[in-house]
């Protein structure tokens, strides 16, 4: 396949100067760069596609050879030529500092690094919403320097190693590398006179008392964001964020699960097997239901509508009242007696009633006699 003409690859006129070159250069690169593009044949051919051209076109000689001879006149020196694989070096490490935040000192200004708060609520509290009072631990912007670090009525210098920029060029071989500026760490600026409060951290550790308003509906485990109440950015950054963790506290009575609620009713063996009605507990006061007779442990009776409406939620879920048959306790001498009677009269009929008991026997009875 015939190559594509270097100056239509990089999209520049031929009377295009080096410096307009070199920024179609970056453009393509920026956008093809296979770490911007990982896994992308096409993006990847393009990359190379765009450097070859910049390599030919940014050397003086060899533009000179393909604008006379086109690529037979490059083809045999291509990438060889010590000037070319330097101005290449020298704009795939601006390309390489864009794309990865790291120059012209750009890196100096950072965001406040978030905070996370744990607050445990009760359920109640998180059924109906609540707003309450947190106190946290953060850095804040230092009052006295604004921020800056210096001392007040001075202001911190241009670095004298990087004169501004937070980054240094080390040249190895024919390749020149950015590095972040040992003097002032990527900065740009060194401070010469600290602020006497924040030691010229433009920072200092403190404590604040926050209002966060919890909505109706939240969960175990949600977070709740409040933003730029994290830390304070450094060099004029934006602050961070706070994320309040809910974590529901125990309850006495009820078990959340999503919207839904479960509660276990404890109710009588005399209930059990006459039926009745019985009084539970929801989230508003009280509910009735009526118990039908002969009614067993693990039944369960669902109250619509008397869960919790979620954050995300059209409408409120269900309690779930799980049924308990309480065997009775500590009995005279009378209950026992009568409860003996009627284990003599149910055992004329056991079959008819306690038909579980029945079939759980015959199941018994079937597996032994397989062995």
């Amino acid at each position: 396949m015939a190559k594509r003409d270097y100056y239509d690859i990089l999209g520049v006129n031929r009377d295009a100067d080096e410096s307009t070159i070199k920024k179609a250069y970056r453009k393509l690169a920026m956008k093809y760069h296979p770490d911007r593009n990982p896994g992308d044949q096409k993006s990847e051919e393009k990359f190379k596609e765009a450097k070859e051209a910049y390599e030919i076109l940014s050397d003086s000689g060899k533009r000179s050879a393909y604008d006379q001879f086109g690529h037979a006149g490059v083809d045999a020196s291509a990438g060889g030529g010590a000037g070319g694989a330097q101005g290449f070096a020298d704009a795939f490490g601006d390309i390489f500092g864009d794309i990865f935040g790291g120059r012209g000192g750009r890196s100096s200004m950072h965001r406040g690094s978030d905070l996370r708060y744990s607050l445990e609520i009760t359920l109640e509290q998180a059924a109906n919403g609540t707003e309450t009072k947190i106190r946290i631990p953060t850095l804040d912007t230092c009052e006295s320097c604004h921020g800056d670090g210096s001392k007040p009525g001075s202001k911190p210098k241009t670095c004298p190693t990087c004169h501004g920029h937070g980054q240094v060029r080390m040249q190895q071989g024919f390749f020149s590398i950015q590095q972040t500026c040992p003097k002032c760490h990527g900065n740009g600026k060194i401070i010469t006179d600290p602020c006497s409060t924040c030691h010229g951290n433009g920072r200092i550790k403190r404590h604040k008392t926050l209002n966060v308003k919890i909505p109706a509906g939240v969960d175990d485990g949600d977070r709740i964001r409040v933003s730029g109440e994290g830390e304070a950015g450094t060099n004029g950054g934006p602050p961070g964020d706070l994320y309040v963790v809910i974590h529901l506290a125990s309850h006495s009575v009820f078990q959340r699960d999503g919207d839904h609620l479960h509660c276990e009713i404890p109710i009588s063996f005399t209930t059990a097997a006459l039926g009745g009605e019985i009084e539970v507990p929801t989230l508003e006061g009280h509910a009735k239901i009526k118990v039908p007779s002969e009614t067993q442990t693990g039944k369960i009776f669902r109250l619509r509508g008397k869960g919790i409406k979620g954050v995300r939620s059209h409408s409120k879920g269900d309690l779930l009242c799980h049924v308990i048959v309480e065997t009775p306790v500590k009995l005279t001498s009378r209950q026992k007696e009568l409860l003996e009677e009627l284990e003599v009269i149910s055992q004329k009929d056991n079959s008819r009633h306690s038909p579980r008991h029945k079939s759980w026997m015959d199941k018994a009875r079937e597996f032994f006699s397989e062995k």
